[in-house]
């Protein structure tokens, strides 16, 4: 596994190609991230790299990560994530990591906490159909039967439910970078990605 970058999610846009077909891209704002901690097969029994991203004030952080980045004269970071990695030999700590350590073509990996959208019924949630609106009906958005009868007389474990939809970690594979904006910090990818703007993003 190689070092990945965090970046903050700017929104999404469309760019035209060549033959004037319109992609959807996502603008992400990447880095630059700065490495706070290596850790080694001699010491910690495996090779992983520790990035901060996003400079905050003291107050902002709690005491322990706080003294874990003051300890290398690094500054208050508000984000901290560790990636495994083969070998740890030409990495150092306070090393930037920036959106120049990608290329326009690549595939990469996004992930990310999907949009939150509260209590959601079935209907929403697992795409159920409706029932009758008319006759007399009173099942419109109901989920139905749930269990059966004598046998077993039970409702099995992960029965779709209504229930929290959204809001949990996801990855998304395989997104084409379009357009890299070093200057800027900036990656345009082909696609969607998790979450509204301004959600935190891990991109390897």
């Amino acid at each position: 596994m190689t070092i990945g970058i965090l970046g903050t999610k700017v929104g999404m846009t469309q760019v035209f190609d060549d033959s004037g077909f319109a992609i959807p891209v996502t603008v992400i704002k990447a880095g630059p991230c700065i490495i706070t901690h290596i850790k080694n097969t001699e010491k910690e029994g495996y090779n992983a790299v520790q990035i901060g991203y996003s400079e905050s004030s003291p107050q902002k952080i709690t005491k322990p990560c706080l003294g874990h980045l003051t300890k290398f004269n690094l500054p208050p970071l508000k984000h901290l994530k560790e990636y495994r990695i083969d070998s740890t030999d030409s990495l150092s700590i306070a090393q930037k990591i920036t959106v120049d350590s990608f290329e326009v073509g690549q595939n990469i990996s996004i992930s990310g906490n999907t949009i939150g959208k509260g209590f959601a019924g079935t209907v929403k949630r697992y795409n159920f159909s409706r029932g009758p609106m008319t006759h007399g009906s009173k099942n419109h958005r109901e989920p139905g039967s749930i269990g059966q009868g004598s046998t077993p007389g039970r409702v099995h474990k992960g029965k779709k439910m209504g229930g929290r939809l959204g809001g949990k970690k996801t990855t998304i594979k395989n997104l084409e970078i379009i357009y890299i904006n070093s200057k800027d910090n900036l990656l345009v990818v082909r696609g969607s990605v998790p979450g509204k703007s301004g959600n935190l993003l891990s991109i390897s």
